[in-house]
């Protein structure tokens, strides 16, 4: 059985603006799914007999939630290299995790334990609510995200922000943690309008010309910037018109007429949804 499908009717920053308003009644409907209530009663259920890394890397429905809760679902057939960042924890500065450029991965390992000193997190009492609640809303943006991709890199920018706009490091450190996050990094590419081969720049170059767009766009090089709501605002406001702007050049190609079709009949959902909340 199909479970609700987040409603997403139009694209840009108007189709932000509807997501932000019914987020929180679409977010509801979602977590009435039976597929998703069932990974997360096994969850429940069999996370604490996962007392090796092994043993969670072999259970793939373990895995996912394990997984998905840090928004690294994708990976979900990569065992030898999520393995391996289990097994070597993050104690060590010179771990696999710790070392790897998406930090996420840092945060994974830090989670389970696995490989640290204190061990295994797993039979703590909480550690099952710990990563389900994440898992539920990371989940519900990965199927935003199967709508448009955009407005799930908007939730995470929005959800995750605060965290680098609070840190002490908001003016320096703190963006490189920016360009180790994959969604983070492509809002703020997009948005200062950053060629695909930015990435191949050294690391502290990437820093630097983050620090300076930013200051152009807000007026300073921190992150405390995004302390600011109206700063969140122009940011997303400054991405959807920069994507919009790169793919100005999708029209007229094959399928547009039905994708357009398509849209019509998601606002039409959308308009008997918003009427109902």
């Amino acid at each position: 059985m199909i479970g609700f499908q987040p409603i997403v009717p139009q694209t840009g920053y108007v189709g932000w603006r509807f997501l932000e308003r019914t987020a929180d009644a679409q977010r509801v409907a979602f977590e009435k799914s039976p597929e998703l209530s069932r990974d997360l009663e096994y969850f429940k259920e069999n996370i604490s007999k996962a007392t090796t890394a092994e043993a969670l890397v072999n259970d793939r429905r373990l895995l996912k939630v394990a997984l998905g809760a840090f928004g690294l679902e994708d990976d979900l057939n990569k065992g030898a290299y999520v393995l391996k960042a289990l097994v070597e924890g993050t104690d060590a500065d010179d771990s696999f995790a710790n070392r790897m450029v998406d930090k996420r991965y840092q945060e994974f390992s830090k989670a389970f334990g696995y490989g640290n000193e204190l061990g295994a997190s797993v039979g703590r009492s909480d550690f099952a609510q710990s990563i389900i609640a994440p898992y539920k809303v990371q989940k519900f943006e990965v199927a935003v995200g199967e709508a448009d991709e955009s407005m799930r890199l908007a939730m995470v920018f929005v959800r995750e922000i605060g965290e680098f706009a609070n840190s002490d490091s908001a003016d320096e450190t703190a963006w490189f943690k920016v360009l180790g996050n994959p969604p983070l990094r492509q809002i703020f590419e997009t948005a200062f309008g950053l060629p695909k081969s930015f990435g191949l720049l050294d690391v502290d170059k990437q820093r630097d010309i983050f620090q300076d767009k930013s200051r152009k766009l807000f007026g300073s090089n921190s992150l405390s910037v995004f302390k600011e709501v109206e700063n969140i605002d122009k940011m997303l406001r400054t991405f959807f018109a920069r994507k919009q702007i790169s793919e100005y050049s999708g029209i007229g190609v094959p399928g547009t007429t039905a994708l357009t079709l398509l849209r019509d009949s998601a606002a039409g959902m959308a308009s008997f949804f918003q009427s109902r909340l």
